[in-house]
């Protein structure tokens, strides 16, 4: 579907669907009597609460995070070039925002991990100083902090140094033909209070942009120690992203990669449900990632609490990506994610940066038809009850019934939902890790 969307071939199918209806897990979104009208402006949310001053208007659909060094010169040239020609972010992965990013202009979501590439002194630690001169930049629209990504929480990162260029080891401030290794955990803060007031520091720092965090969420306390925080100083983060478990496009370990981190819907009902249970919902964004493909995909993560959704993977796909698994020993043999220029040719930038636009505008169009489909506006009114699933052979229950909503505050006046009950009274606003 996806090569067939990027290359503006016909995406139709006949006979039918090809899923089992009738089987466990089955999932489908209930349409109107009476449609409304196919939307034919590109949907937006704007990004950016109270304290902000240069808010951004941000597709629904955008790029997700894959870096410079993972990803070929001509992979981010393409991949930016679409994201210009039709007016959506690429987020820039920790790798940096390199020149390859600046090439076509398109919108930068500039993401920030532990290894702060391109705002570091020599030592790892985080340089205040060159986070400032790079993220007033007109290109760069927002601030993204990575706690955790979901293919690895708890991980961080490597780059192999085989991959790791003079040119790359210039843009990261690090060492050429090493191993370039991002570390598990943050060094410019250990509390969430403390991660808040950076938050606030980038804020001010980068002129009043969005800033915000992503995470995989693991122990649903931390994430409420956040929470806590927010309420304890009064520092909002003006998004937050939730990646799943089942996302990511780097290499890790099995085990990381199978068994570790809440899965992205779970996660994404989580984190909505909490903001809401704080009473600061409408002024903190949500995005989503996690094998997110299609406009149903998008839709079902709308519905669950998302404000936007990214992708990377598929957004690999519309580049050309034939999933060969090579991603970590520089042999694609696509030019997507290898240093070796020979290979790097075969990416063809003004013929890949078209297929990149087509996917993002074939999806968009399809996304307003369902919208339309279900008698809806716009992809933010999808609620849970829209959508329904197969929980057996006999027994259908909508998303109303399988991610029950939190009344607003509830977690400020004490809740009994199961879900949140133990984990708001573990939760500390100077810790991470709660009372146990």
């Amino acid at each position: 579907m996806i090569y067939q969307r990027a290359k503006m071939a016909l995406d139709k199918r006949p006979f039918g669907t090809q899923y089992d209806v009738y089987s466990e897990g089955y999932e489908w979104l209930r349409h109107s009597i009476g449609p409304k009208p196919v939307a034919s402006e590109p949907f937006r949310v704007t990004v950016g609460g109270p304290d902000c001053t240069k808010p951004y208007s941000a597709s629904v659909f955008n790029i997700s995070a894959m870096s410079f060094g993972a990803l070929s010169p001509n992979a981010i040239r393409a991949l930016n070039g679409g994201a210009k020609k039709g007016g959506f972010a690429h987020d820039t992965g920790e790798g940096g925002f390199s020149p390859y990013h600046r090439e076509h202009g398109g919108d930068i979501i500039w993401e920030i991990g532990s290894g702060y590439f391109g705002c570091r002194n020599p030592d790892g630690s985080f340089s205040a100083e060159k986070f400032a001169a790079v993220a007033v930049h007109d290109q760069i629209k927002m601030i993204e902090i990575k706690l955790s990504q979901g293919a690895k929480p708890g991980h961080g990162g490597v780059l192999p140094g085989a991959k790791v260029t003079a040119e790359i080891a210039a843009i990261r401030g690090v060492p050429a033909g090493q191993d370039c290794i991002s570390p598990a955990r943050h060094t410019a803060f250990s509390t969430p209070i403390e991660m808040l007031h950076l938050i606030a520091d980038m804020r001010r720092a980068c002129g009043g942009k969005p800033v915000g965090f992503k995470l995989c969420v693991g122990h649903p306390w931390e994430f409420l120690a956040i929470c806590k925080a927010i309420l304890e100083i009064g520092i909002c983060p003006d998004f937050v992203v939730v990646d799943g478990t089942e996302g990511g496009t780097g290499a890790a370990p099995l085990e990381f990669m199978d068994h570790l981190g809440m899965p992205m819907r779970e996660g994404l009902n989580f984190v909505h449900n909490a903001l809401i249970g704080i009473g600061v919902r409408e002024r903190v964004r949500i995005g989503a990632a996690g094998k997110i493909a299609n406009a149903f995909d998008i839709a079902r993560a709308m519905a669950l609490g998302a404000d936007w959704c990214n992708a990377a993977r598929a957004f690999m796909f519309s580049l050309g990506c034939i999933q060969s698994l090579s991603c970590h020993n520089d042999r694609c043999p696509t030019g997507v994610s290898t240093q070796d220029p020979t290979r790097s040719r075969a990416l063809v930038v003004p013929d890949k940066l078209e297929r990149v636009y087509n996917y993002h505008r074939s999806t968009l169009h399809t996304l307003a038809e369902l919208t339309a489909a279900a008698g809806l506006d716009h992809p933010a009114d999808f609620h849970p009850v829209h959508f329904c699933r197969r929980v057996s052979a006999r027994e259908v229950l909508t998303f109303a019934e399988l991610y029950a909503e939190l009344p607003p505050g509830e977690l400020l006046i004490g809740t009994n939902d199961a879900r949140f009950r133990e984990a708001w009274t573990m939760a500390r606003a100077d810790s991470f890790y709660g009372t146990m």
